[in-house]
């Protein structure tokens, strides 16, 4: 709730603690005026005489909420509620899973008009999975029968390695599985910290100031012994391999999006190429720039991506140095117009009349929908060239097949006339 001594207070904050002193109420009924009585000195309806001390309390209140939220949302909660934890990020909304073409236009535009200075990321120190694990998960929730048969199949021979009150519980087992996959391959040094580390933070079983040493060797244990199993790990490698094509869709879309929508893009330490990190410490791990520099200098040369670490690393190049030259087509002052699609299997806009993006999302549906077939985006008039891929294209309708061929996406930069 932010208040500003000797300022009405927001809308915003006044809904918020009503809200919130309403909610306790009913569960405190004894505590009603208390809680009223705070939520108004919170607010500042109380005035600020008193030598500044009810001014004080109003900032204080305010300085505290976030880490308290912090500690109980993102640091609790998201550690116990694992539906799909590529949604359990910082600042993000588990149950809002995806969103439509229409949706992220207006958000774009919104966020050009009103926070075009703002943060653009996917990963940064404090994400709880870095963008490519998210990505490789969130694709999940469109396979859900093929994941539910994969799970199943592996919790089902996992049993054996269960201790005997049946730990770990099925929550962090399942926990277990979905991390294996964002993260595969994966070593015990890194896997067992992480799942100890998700355990104390969800403090059901053992927490940091007290923990439950025979719970932490059971879920150490069974952790050990499903990397040990040689015919799970591969069947865990050959679902990864099978749904990896998602995977690249989602990771190098999602790049671009970030770097070409309305914001001031960041690329995380390491994040150029595929990272597959979880929490800190483990996403603080020593970045190979010397491995960057050979890829980035083959790609200058001419060379095709290699693999999908390449794919991201020409993206990325391609879209920082084009914003370095053109600062303006991406600036405070510049435009975003959502390009016509005839699918919503593709998106696309328009920065400053002067770059066009198109992505492909959702993977996995457009493969059983047949691929893109007639599938259509309209480009402006003009000739445009794709940064990515070197080819030129005349504006109008065209077909999103023949645009995204070699890569699940295109940066297309009008060209002088």
């Amino acid at each position: 709730a932010y208040v500003v001594p000797g300022e009405p207070a927001p809308e915003q904050a006044v809904d918020i603690l009503d809200d919130v002193v309403a909610t306790c109420t009913t569960r405190v009924p004894r505590l009603r005026d208390e809680l009223g009585y705070l939520r108004d000195l919170a607010l500042g309806r109380l005035g600020f005489r008193d030598s500044g001390k009810r001014a004080e309390f109003a900032v204080r209140f305010q300085q505290t909420c976030g880490p308290v939220m912090a500690k109980g949302v993102e640091d609790t909660t998201f550690y116990r509620w694992y539906r799909l934890v590529a949604l359990n990020e910082v600042g993000g909304s588990p149950e809002h899973v995806a969103v439509f073409p229409d949706e992220f236009h207006a958000w774009a535009s919104r966020q050009q008009a009103t926070r075009p200075s703002a943060m653009t990321t996917l990963s940064t120190h404090d994400t709880k999975r870095s963008e490519d694990v998210r990505a490789r998960l969130v694709t999940l929730a469109e396979a859900p029968s093929r994941w539910r048969e994969v799970v199943t199949q592996w919790s089902e021979r996992a049993v054996r390695y269960r201790a005997a009150p049946g730990w770990p519980d099925p929550e962090t087992e399942y926990l277990l599985w979905q991390t294996l996959v964002g993260t595969w391959p994966i070593s015990a040094e890194r896997l067992v910290p992480y799942m100890l580390k998700a355990v104390r933070e969800a403090k059901r079983y053992t927490t940091w100031t007290d923990p439950d040493g025979e719970y932490e060797q059971a879920l150490t244990d069974f952790t050990r012994a499903v990397l040990g199993d040689r015919q799970l790990t591969a069947s865990v490698e050959a679902f990864v391999a099978e749904t990896s094509g998602w995977a690249r869709s989602a990771s190098v879309a999602t790049k671009l999006l970030a770097l070409t929508v309305p914001g001031v893009p960041d690329v995380y330490q390491g994040c150029e190429l595929v990272d597959l990190s979880l929490v800190d410490p483990d996403n603080r791990r020593v970045v190979d720039f010397d491995d960057r520099a050979r890829r980035l200098a083959a790609l200058d040369s001419g060379a095709s991506p290699a693999d999908v670490s390449d794919e991201k690393l020409l993206v990325v190049s391609r879209v920082l140095r084009l914003r370095r030259e053109h600062p303006d087509w991406f600036g405070t002052d510049a435009t975003y117009s959502p390009l016509p699609t005839t699918t919503t299997h593709a998106l696309g806009f328009v920065r400053a009349d002067q770059v066009a993006v198109v992505v492909s999302r959702r993977p996995q549906g457009l493969a059983s929908a047949g691929g893109w077939r007639d599938s259509q985006v309209v480009l402006p008039d003009g000739r445009w060239r794709d940064l990515l891929s070197d080819a030129t294209l005349q504006g109008g309708s065209l077909a999103v097949a023949d645009l995204l061929t070699a890569l699940p996406v295109a940066l297309l930069v009008r060209e002088a006339v």
